[in-house]
């Protein structure tokens, strides 16, 4: 699993192979369960995450008690928690693993650390974290604008395994919709693609 890791050293940074060893020997890398809460709405988030394998859904609960899912992290992707700005540090929203995980686990309060061992571990970091903004905007942009179907197309076309890994009410929420709309929709695109495929 570390290997993956390793290709992204080997992208993002010059670091020596020594070094990069060195630095992977230091990361913790963990499996967890189907059904694992890894942070809770409302606690203050002590860690954070790189999926290596698995899926992990972020969610919270509104107001109105919905649960309300707001995006959902696969391989290669980094769950990043930007609140330490915050006076108030508590989450808004919960991490939940979806599937059988294993993530690389960096611990915050020992990040400054790792880094100062290893400057180049923050240029990778950053660089991954802008590419994964930078695709974050683009969709969130497309999103607003974009209508439910054309929203499950852009999905399909941009993360087509993500559909039959989460659970279709969750996919639902996500995209801002009913799971009833959803099935319609999906319903109608698999018999225009069939139409298509005459």
């Amino acid at each position: 699993m570390k290997q993956l890791l390793l290709q992204y050293m080997t992208r993002l940074t010059s670091l020596s192979e020594e070094e990069q060893h060195a630095i992977l020997d230091e990361i913790p890398v963990q499996e967890y369960s189907k059904g694992t809460v890894l942070l809770r709405q409302g606690e203050v988030p002590a860690k954070c995450y790189f999926v290596l394998q698995g899926c992990v859904r972020q969610h919270s609960v509104d107001v109105a008690g919905r649960d309300i899912t707001s995006n959902f992290y696969t391989e290669e992707q980094a769950v990043a928690i930007f609140n330490a700005h915050k006076q108030d540090a508590a989450s808004g929203y919960s991490l939940t693993c979806l599937e059988d995980c294993v993530l690389v686990v960096g611990a915050l309060d020992s990040e400054r650390e790792m880094y100062a061992k290893h400057t180049q571990l923050e240029q990778m970091t950053r660089r991954m974290i802008e590419e994964n903004f930078g695709q974050v905007q683009e969709e969130f942009a497309a999103f607003i604008a974009a209508s439910p179907e054309d929203r499950l197309k852009t999905l399909l076309h941009r993360r087509p395994g993500l559909v039959s890994r989460v659970p279709q009410h969750q996919l639902a929420s996500y995209l801002g919709m009913t799971p009833e709309s959803l099935s319609r929709i999906k319903k109608r695109l698999q018999r225009e693609h069939a139409e298509q495929a005459l």
